[in-house]
């Protein structure tokens, strides 16, 4: 007679789920609560909303805190769980992309696990996520809040003073142009956690953030006196000086970010809408001195929602964005002449061409939306060291490999003008303009003023004068407007702003795809 199958789970079954069941939040519930109650989600619960339904399989959960000189075994199962980070791989975007597409690497600290801190083990954790990483070329999204490193992991004092030789940094730096990198910061982020949010392509940060590279702690013990951790690295400051790339309420808003951006990465999506085109053609001012809304130009030329702006609080008259067109991802540079006229500045050409590097890293084409009327000059603007950061805009056009596609809305004055296409407009896969465009070697009124000085000095009355400088600025623009200046073939071709969408798709369409992204010497720049 056949023995009856016993249905009574494996002793060695029984005893991993009740080891693994210390991780789960149901069974953590005053760390939960505490977590709830300063408004935030638990770790686990923004993995379970960033990527798709069942699709995290989970590395690593069975380490613990190297505390076992000061703890016993249970306490840091039950403390420690996962020693304070969440690891390992999942499906993001799912009902837009293909299962190989979707795949990304997810890490988070876990801030009810020692403040977030950075262990001796959850850092050999890290480091074996890297290498998971590079070998199948997929994002890696972060989530980074915590304190920074844990000095009482006591186990490894006896062969480590510092840790000074672990290698999370470089592993975690040496994925830079290699595979898409997103921080997601929330609450406090200091010192180690701050690095890999600064080693990161873009940081995604909530409202509540402190982000700086040393905490309270640190500050005082350096003798710098004494801070609450609001005080170090406010969401404000950190957005207005470049180092925050996306502003967001809450972690809700901040993993809605997250999977928008890595789309992006992911590819192109096949339902898509646009907005009447016909509109572009109202949207520059007919009087060439007024300034206008470079935003209502970008979301009426993008498909609709597709439209996310990076590092919006930092270097205002530089606009850069990933959008779609017929759902194909484009990264968009363009100058906002609502801050400066648009001129660009040294933070202007450092956002530009820092995104050009991640446009140009993960194969993505780049529209340029020019209205320049060139770069900032003067003795204040010399001050900033205008003659290196303005050459990185031509430094790094002249290595892209991906395509620029130039549209001229309006102003295309000099080297300010060249550096938005590349570094000439022959640079650009195309250059092409609307009928609003104005071409020149510098802007008008300047061009005039220096140029015909000796004919105005000439002049000693004032209304004539100032007749004689209108006579000439319109003649200066009648021979650089754009119907004008294509006929000398320095750019392509004047186009009606509602065809706009179809240079680009065609553009785009008639350039081979290079799915080769890999390049051991190509990196994107943190800053």
């Amino acid at each position: 007679m056949a023995k009856k199958k016993s249905t009574a789970p494996r002793k060695d079954l029984q005893e991993f789920q009740k080891r693994q069941s210390f991780l789960f939040d149901k069974n953590r519930p005053e760390a939960v609560a505490k977590r709830h109650k300063k408004g935030q989600r638990t770790a686990r619960e923004n993995i379970a909303d960033l990527c798709d339904d069942n699709s995290f399989v989970e590395f690593g959960s069975m380490i613990v805190a190297a505390q076992r000189g000061r703890k016993s075994e249970e306490e840091l199962i039950q403390q420690t769980p996962a020693d304070g980070l969440i690891t390992g791989i999942a499906s993001v975007n799912g009902k837009w992309f293909d299962k190989e597409k979707c795949k990304c690497i997810v890490l988070s600290y876990d801030y009810t696990v020692l403040a977030g801190t950075q262990g001796a083990f959850n850092h050999k954790k890290t480091d074996r996520m890297m290498q998971v990483a590079k070998q199948a070329k997929k994002p890696v999204i972060f989530f980074v809040e915590g304190g920074g490193g844990r000095p009482g992991d006591v186990d490894f004092d006896i062969i480590s003073t510092g840790g000074l030789d672990l290698m999370t940094f470089v592993e975690y730096a040496r994925l830079s142009g290699k595979v898409p990198r997103v921080a997601i910061a929330s609450g406090y982020c200091f010192a180690g956690n701050a690095s890999i949010a600064g080693c990161s392509d873009v940081i995604i940060a909530t409202e509540n953030i402190s982000l700086g590279m040393g905490g309270p702690a640190m500050i005082a013990g350096g003798g710098l006196g004494n801070y609450h951790p609001k005080e170090i690295g406010p969401a404000k400051m950190q957005y207005e000086n470049g180092v925050i790339d996306i502003l967001v309420k809450d972690e809700i808003e901040a993993v809605a970010a997250a999977k928008k951006y890595v789309s992006y990465f992911q590819g192109e999506i096949k339902d898509w809408k646009c907005k009447d085109q016909l509109e572009l053609r109202n949207l520059v001012p007919e009087n060439r001195k007024y300034a206008y809304d470079i935003f209502k130009v970008i979301n009426q030329l993008a498909d609709e929602g597709s439209v996310l702006e990076i590092r919006g609080g930092f270097a205002k008259n530089m606009v850069t964005a990933f959008i779609r067109i017929e759902g194909k991802p484009i990264g968009l540079i363009g100058n906002s002449t609502r801050h400066l006229g648009g001129a660009i500045d040294a933070n202007a050409a450092d956002k530009a061409a820092r995104f050009m590097q991640l446009c140009d890293a993960f194969k993505i084409p780049i529209l340029s939306l020019c209205d320049a009327p060139g770069f900032m000059v003067g003795p204040d603007c010399e001050q900033t060291a205008m003659v290196r950061h303005s050459s990185r805009m031509f430094i790094v056009g002249a290595s892209l490999s991906v395509p620029i596609l130039t549209i001229v809305l309006r102003k295309a004055y000099g080297l300010g003008a060249m550096a938005m296409a590349g570094g000439s407009l022959h640079e650009s896969f195309f250059t092409v303009a609307w009928p609003t465009g104005e071409f020149g070697a510098m802007g008008l009124e300047g061009a005039v003023k220096l140029g015909f000085k000796k004919e105005l000095d000439a002049e000693p009355d004032q209304m004539k004068k100032k007749a004689l400088y209108e006579k000439l600025v319109k003649k200066a623009y009648d021979r650089g407007k754009a119907t004008v200046a294509a006929s000398f073939l320095e750019f392509d071709e004047v186009i009606d702003p509602k065809d706009s969408r179809k240079w680009i798709v065609t553009a785009i369409e008639s350039i081979p795809k290079n799915t080769n992204i890999e390049n051991q010497y190509r990196i994107v720049d943190s800053w």
